[in-house]
C-alpha cells in the first residue's frame, strides 16, 4: 500500500487488497505494512491514534473472521487521541477473529538520512517485549521496520521457535534501495526462516518517499515473490516440510556455541 493521512480511504484500500489476496490468490496468511491506516504526515498521527483493542483492530478482526484467515495488521498508532507518546503496534488475528498477539515496536528510527532527520522517539515510546506467536501450525515472530537492523532480535525469535519472521515496514527510499532486500535475505539465511515483509511504497504527503518492494524470502535467502511499485500483493507458498528438512540437514542454529558468546 501507499497509505495516506485519510484513515477511511486506507481502510477501504486495505480491505480491497486483502480480499483480492484471499479470493483471487488463495492466501491463508495476509500481512499489511507499517502504519497502513495512517501514514505520511506526523502532525495528524496523534489525532488518528486509538487504543488496542479499538475500531481499527475490530475492523481487522471482522476481516480475519469473515475470510477465515490469519491476518497481521501491519502496525497502527496505539494510544489515546492526543497522547504525548504513542506506540507503533502490530497485531495478529486468527481465523476466528481472535486477537492472538500484540507487538509494540522496540527499536525507534532516530537517524539522519541525507539531509533529513528522523526522530521517531519524539512521538513514540519503545516496546519492551519480544513476541512470538503460535499461528497457522507454526510460530510467527513479530517485528516492525527498523527492527530489521538488529539481528539479535531475530535470533531470539528463531530460538523461541519462529519459522516465519514478519517485518511490516515503511523503509525510506534512500535506505531501502540499498539495504531492504539485503537485510531481509540476511535475516532469513542466518535464522533459517521465512521472512514476510509488507511495505509502504511511494511519495507521502510530507514529501518523503518510501521504498516499497514488499517481499517474501525463503530460508535459503531466495526471494520468492515481490511487489512492483504500485498497490498489490506478493504471494508465495511457505513449505514447512522443506524448512524442517533444511534445518535438520544444515543445522546452523543447533551448531551455535552460546557458552563462548558472553562479553562484558
Amino acid at each position: 500500500m501507499s497509505s495516506t493521512v485519510d484513515k477511511q480511504e486506507n481502510l477501504r484500500t486495505a480491505e480491497r487488497l486483502i480480499r483480492a489476496a484471499v479470493l483471487e490468490g488463495g492466501a491463508e496468511l495476509v500481512a499489511l505494512p507499517e502504519l497502513w491506516s495512517c501514514h505520511g504526515l506526523e502532525s495528524v498521527y496523534r489525532e488518528n491514534a486509538e487504543p488496542v483493542p479499538g475500531p481499527t483492530t475490530e475492523f481487522l478482526s471482522r476481516l480475519a473472521r469473515g475470510l477465515r484467515i490469519y491476518l497481521l495488521g501491519g502496525s497502527i498508532l496505539e494510544g489515546e487521541p492526543g497522547a504525548e507518546r504513542l506506540h507503533n503496534t502490530s497485531t495478529l488475528f486468527a481465523p476466528s477473529g481472535e486477537l492472538v498477539a500484540i507487538y509494540r515496536k522496540i527499536h525507534l528510527f532516530d537517524v539522519k538520512v541525507g539531509d533529513r532527520e528522523y526522530l521517531e522517539s519524539a512521538g513514540m515510546a519503545p516496546g519492551r517485549e519480544i513476541v512470538a506467536a503460535k499461528a497457522a501450525g507454526t510460530v510467527l515472530g513479530l517485528t516492525v521496520c527498523y527492527d530489521l537492523r538488529f539481528p539479535e532480535l531475530y535470533r531470539i525469535l528463531a530460538l523461541r521457535g519462529a519459522e516465519v519472521l514478519l517485518v511490516p515496514a515503511a523503509f525510506t527510499l534512500q535506505t531501502g534501495k540499498d539495504h531492504w532486500e539485503l537485510l531481509l535475505r540476511a535475516r532469513a539465511v542466518e535464522n533459517q526462516a521465512y521472512v514476510v515483509a509488507p511495505a509502504q511504497w511511494g511519495r507521502k504527503q510530507d514529501g518523503r518517499w518510501t521504498y516499497g518492494r514488499s517481499m517474501i524470502v525463503d530460508p535459503w535467502g531466495t526471494v520468492l515473490s515481490t511487489c512492483p511499485d504500485r498497490d498489490g500483493y506478493a504471494l508465495a507458498t511457505l513449505d514447512f516440510e522443506y524448512l524442517e528438512r533444511f534445518r535438520r540437514e544444515f543445522p546452523a542454529l543447533a551448531n551455535r556455541r552460546p557458552e563462548t558468546y558472553a562479553w562484558e
